[in-house]
């Protein structure tokens, strides 16, 4: 069976798709079951709610791409590359990661003791099993729920919960990149300049680092 698009979705079936390039793609809530996607570029993709089960993803690039709530069941992802990846609440029962290559990726509520060929002390990862804590000031947390007055930021999700909370791990992220003055300021600036729909944290790092 080939691929079926309805609503933004994917939706891919016994398929192979080899050497494509996804770069920027929203997968958000889309579905893949026993795929072939070998050398392909899934740089800056989101995989928001979506299910790749049984799924071969050989050599292929995840930079900047953020796992929400996904479900990897039985995938494959022999000898890829994470780097600034984001995996948030991610079933991954089965999951093989042998080979892989991780550069400052972090798992979040992600019980990686399922997945075969990746420990918590490995190089390149961090590991959180619950949400960290970190302080953050009056002035920064005001900025950021302030960001929800811009529909596309808002639409995003990637500044709050699903309870509407701000996003902690969003923050420690930007905080890791940026000192606060220039993130405050960086962000009111979006705030006023994001007129069009964007699906990941990494989007918003990259505006940053222009500004600065």
């Amino acid at each position: 069976m080939g691929r079926n698009q309805s609503n933004g979705k994917f939706n891919y079936n016994n398929i192979q798709k080899k050497d494509k390039n996804f770069m920027y793609d929203n997968f958000k809530n889309s579905n893949g079951y026993n795929c072939d996607f070998e050398e392909c570029n899934f740089d800056f993709v989101s995989f928001r709610g979506a299910h790749f089960k049984k799924c071969s993803f050989y050599n292929s690039s995840f930079i900047g791409a953020e796992f929400v709530g996904a479900n990897l069941k039985g995938s494959k992802f022999k000898k890829c590359k994470f780097e600034n990846t984001v995996f948030n609440s991610v079933n991954l029962d089965g999951v093989d990661f042998r080979e892989a290559e991780f550069n400052n990726v972090i798992f979040l509520e992600s019980d990686i003791s399922a997945a075969i060929n990746i420990e918590a002390d490995d190089i390149g990862i961090r590991v959180f099993n619950e949400v960290p804590e970190i302080i953050i000031s009056d002035e920064l947390r005001n900025t950021v729920e302030g960001l929800k007055e811009n529909k596309y930021i808002k639409d995003a999700r990637i500044f709050d919960t699903k309870n509407g909370s701000i996003n902690i791990l969003t923050v420690m992220i930007l905080l890791e990149n940026f000192n606060e003055e220039r993130l405050i300021r960086g962000l009111n600036t979006l705030k006023v300049e994001i007129t069009r729909e964007f699906h990941t944290l990494s989007y918003i790092i990259r505006l940053l680092e222009k500004m600065f």
